[in-house]
């Protein structure tokens, strides 16, 4: 039996410039991200049947890779060239489609645990790579690569996304007060609203013209993602909430819908009741609020009578692990 683990995250400043078609057309990409202490499992095991037992919100028992439905499986399976008898299960901390980068969690943990399977050495940076490869280049999804990066490496982590698709990331190391400050002060709402990253993200760039009029918006999510290292390094935790909210204004000014004007009069009252600034996660269209707060007793209070749930975490320092190997 073998377990891997792997964080999910959180994005910190500069989400969005992670996608190709924003890095590739204006020279980088810039982010900052947090893996938190909420994972995806996955126990790989020999099974006694000469097949394929794939366990996750269904069942598969096939015999050749070719027919294995559940798209990241089989080409995680072809890209490690893995041949039955093999069982491979799923669990996780948090559904998929809530916005914290499920689906980049989900294939990296699957690599992870499938190369020690085989015996394969492979480091993070090999795992987010080729999980990105997998997701992007295979699968066609309209997603970045943040999500990958990040539940591979985990910690508090800045990447730069380059127009050759190389990937360079930098751990930030912080003060031990301002560590504590995130740690105590980052609150996570669930919104009760799920979907796909992908679809959104298409949604976005048919809507835009492949993204072309949301380049000066993306440009300054950029420049905040470089404001989000530079204050937290300095400790300016009050600048860091009033960027969460700017990042949050300028994903509205990209995607207003019915449910964007919800979640922004949601944001409003955080602000209102003890937050210093908070925006929505992940590529839109629902999932968790994040804020940080300085009275958090009033937020939280605000958030309940609101209906929405608190979903405590920390800051996962590991990254992908193997957990359990016997």
């Amino acid at each position: 039996m073998i377990i891997s683990r792997t964080p999910l995250r959180i994005s910190l400043g500069g989400g969005g410039t992670d996608l190709p078609s924003y890095y590739r057309s204006n020279g980088h990409g810039f982010l900052l991200a947090a893996a938190i202490t909420r994972h995806v499992y996955i126990a790989v095991n020999h099974n006694f049947d000469p097949e394929y037992l794939l366990k996750y919100s269904s069942v598969e028992r096939v015999r050749r890779a070719t027919e294995i439905q559940h798209p990241l499986l089989r080409e995680c399976i072809t890209a490690l060239d893995v041949a039955p008898p093999i069982e491979i299960s799923s669990m996780a901390d948090i559904p998929a489609g809530t916005g914290l980068g499920s689906s980049g969690a989900f294939t990296v943990g699957v690599l992870k645990a499938l190369a020690h399977h085989k015996h394969r050495s492979m480091t993070n940076e090999q795992l987010a790579a080729q999980a990105c490869t997998i997701e992007i280049d295979r699968l066609g999804e309209n997603i970045g690569k943040q999500d990958q990066y990040i539940a591979a490496l985990g910690g508090i982590t800045a990447f730069t996304f380059n127009a050759d698709e190389s990937v360079s990331a930098e751990r930030i190391e912080l003060a031990p007060t301002v560590r504590q400050r995130l740690e105590e002060d980052l609150l996570l709402f669930y919104t009760g609203v799920r979907r796909s990253a992908s679809t959104v993200l298409r949604t976005e760039s048919d809507s835009t013209g492949a993204l072309r009029r949301a380049n000066n918006v993306l440009n300054e999510t950029r420049e905040i993602g470089y404001l989000t290292r530079e204050v937290l390094q300095q400790g300016a935790v009050e600048d860091f909430g009033r960027l969460l909210t700017r990042q949050w204004q300028l994903k509205y000014t990209r995607q207003k819908s019915e449910l964007h004007d919800h979640i922004d009069d949601i944001i409003r009252t955080g602000i209102d009741h003890g937050a210093l600034g908070g925006k929505l996660v992940g590529a839109g269209g629902g999932g968790f609020l994040l804020f940080f707060a300085d009275r958090k007793v009033e937020l939280r209070r605000a958030m309940t009578n609101l209906g929405l749930v608190e979903v405590p975490f920390g800051i996962d320092y590991s990254g992908s692990t193997i957990i359990v190997a016997n």
